[in-house]
């Protein structure tokens, strides 16, 4: 093969953007978000390509030790406003560890969110869901596109055993799974969100869901569901789930995405997903622990 053909199989990350961009289009994210190229030139040859949840140091560092060009992270790293990237505080720290492994940094956050195949997409079929539709569409895009989504089980069960079946899918972390509702309930229309979701509260009523999944519930929006939900016959159920893991089963999924579209373009590239579980609790005490 010669030099010439060898070096349009890999691509460049602006043809890696292009690719990114039909999978996760930018003008999905929410107005409030901060999604797209954070560092990085567009010329620059791209042969490994890193997905993780969190941009965080250790998360880096196993990027640039990998020898990867790009990490892809669902969130942002700049989402709240600084003014500097010196390497005496976090970020900066995580911005020249990552320039200085010549490793570009892109995000893909709500975008993800809400896409065709993005995170709660895969939560939802990971979970059993049949004919599935977002909780909350997208203003003036497709119909199968926006934030959430509900769909039903193919067998009725109670809450008990669809909350273990939750506790088997993700990731186990520290805190592990919070379930409020009847044990012995029976669910059948279930509304998913990776991460946090207790914003889409009056979406999951409207839908009927007997049941919502989702992460970060806080305590007064939770506790106003469910006393409303008394006047509702219990419903709907909640199931807490992680933010980290609610969102990592989105990575290989995105990471397979990507690389059969790479190579339907004619470019070769290795993509890998993190292993590193970047949830921020170590430990829980519970009664009788």
């Amino acid at each position: 093969m010669s030099a010439q053909t060898q070096s349009t199989r890999t691509p460049t990350l602006a043809q890696v953007l292009e690719c990114f961009e039909e999978l996760w289009p930018a003008s999905l994210a929410e107005g409030w978000d901060a999604t797209g190229l954070v560092a990085g030139r567009p010329d620059q040859p791209v042969e490994r390509i890193h997905f993780a949840v969190d941009p965080v140091q250790d998360v880096a560092d196993e990027a640039v030790g990998a020898g990867a060009q790009l990490l892809v992270t669902h969130h942002p790293l700049l989402l709240r406003g600084v003014h500097s990237v010196a390497a005496t505080g976090y970020k900066g720290r995580i911005v020249h560890t990552l320039i200085e492994g010549g490793c570009a940094l892109l995000t893909a956050h709500t975008n993800a969110d809400s896409a065709v195949g993005g995170v709660s997409d895969v939560l939802a079929d990971i979970l059993g869901l049949q004919d599935v539709v977002p909780l909350a569409p997208v203003r003036d895009g497709l119909p199968e596109e926006g934030l959430g989504r509900v769909g039903t089980l193919e067998q009725s069960m109670p809450l008990s055993e669809f909350a273990a079946r939750v506790y088997g899918a993700v990731p186990a972390v520290a805190g592990g799974v919070r379930v409020a509702g009847d044990r012995d309930g029976i669910v059948h229309r279930v509304a998913v969100c990776g991460g946090a979701g207790d914003g889409l509260f009056d979406e999951v009523r409207a839908a009927a869901a007997d049941v919502y999944v989702t992460a970060d519930l806080r305590h007064h929006p939770a506790s106003e569901l469910r006393e409303a939900a008394r006047l509702t016959g219990g419903r709907p159920y909640l199931v807490e789930v992680s933010h980290f893991g609610s969102e990592w089963l989105w990575l290989p999924v995105a990471a397979q995405a990507l690389d059969t579209l790479l190579a339907e373009s004619g470019f070769d590239v290795e993509i890998a997903v993190s292993g590193q579980n970047t949830d921020p609790w170590d430990f829980v005490l519970t009664p009788g622990s």
